[in-house]
């Protein structure tokens, strides 16, 4: 949750960069050897059995987002290749873990696992202005801004003193520089604008101005925030034509 400074003018940027390369797969694994199972050799007259040949283990990925249940599946739109999740600790914990898997022919691929902070209560299913909980859901991610220029994001980019913020967090910790980058998660919010605009369609006791920002060390009041070099390694990896969605929540709520 944030109270941005208004006036601020959207000057989008527009920079083709490359595409962040990542590695690894989770999900089932099948396994091969080089023998036929139970084959008898001969040695100096006497029947041995050959030693057993280790199993290869062929890792493949998932054709569904791992973690996910059957309802918040169904919250991901087909069209989605590119989804941020976004797991908390616990119902109530501001402790929260971010990976972003690229959906391929192969399945879902994993990229990095990076900490997070999410709000200083949690999580919930109905988010209200000052619970100090993060929504629960699945949302798009389509516009993105900040304090500093544009590390080299394909996504439209605001860059604006309007992110200036000061003061400190929960735990004593100085806010200064958390929106040096941020990604807007369209929650109660207009897409295509700068994650400044203050348009609330589900109305203004419903929150808004929940970001993917700079973490500052400490709980936020219902954004999440990353290290920032993470977030800028996110605005770097996301693709408006793959239709980047954010999935978030507890990791109790994101089986359901």
């Amino acid at each position: 949750m944030i109270t941005p400074t208004h006036g601020a003018l959207r000057r989008p940027v527009a920079v083709l960069a490359a595409s962040l390369l990542l590695a690894g797969c989770g999900g089932g694994a099948v396994t091969a050897t080089d023998h036929e199972p139970g084959a008898i050799s001969m040695k100096g007259g006497t029947a041995t059995q050959p030693a057993p040949t280790p199993h290869v283990s062929l890792e493949v990925a998932p054709q569904q987002l791992p973690g996910l249940g059957p309802k918040t599946l169904a919250k991901v739109p087909p069209k989605t290749r590119q989804a941020v999740v976004v797991t908390g600790r616990d119902r109530n914990s501001s402790i929260s873990t971010v990976v972003l898997y690229e959906r391929t022919a192969a399945g879902w691929q994993a990229g990095a696992s990076w900490p997070a902070h999410n709000a200083l209560k949690g999580w919930t299913d109905h988010h209200r202005a000052g619970d100090l909980r993060s929504p629960i859901g699945v949302y798009a991610l389509t516009d993105a801004g900040g304090l500093l220029p544009d590390p080299g994001t394909r996504l439209p980019y605001d860059r604006s003193g309007g992110f200036t913020i000061r003061g400190t967090g929960f735990e004593g910790e100085p806010l200064t520089g958390s929106f040096d980058y941020v990604i807007a998660i369209n929650y109660n919010r207009k897409p295509g604008t700068t994650p400044l605009d203050w348009t609330r369609p589900l109305g203004a006791g419903r929150g808004g101005g929940i970001w993917l920002h700079v973490d500052h060390s400490g709980p936020t009041q219902g954004c999440v925030s990353l290290r920032r070099n993470d977030m800028k390694s996110l605005l770097r990896a996301l693709d408006p034509d793959r239709d980047p969605v954010v999935v978030m929540g507890d990791a109790a709520a994101l089986r359901r």
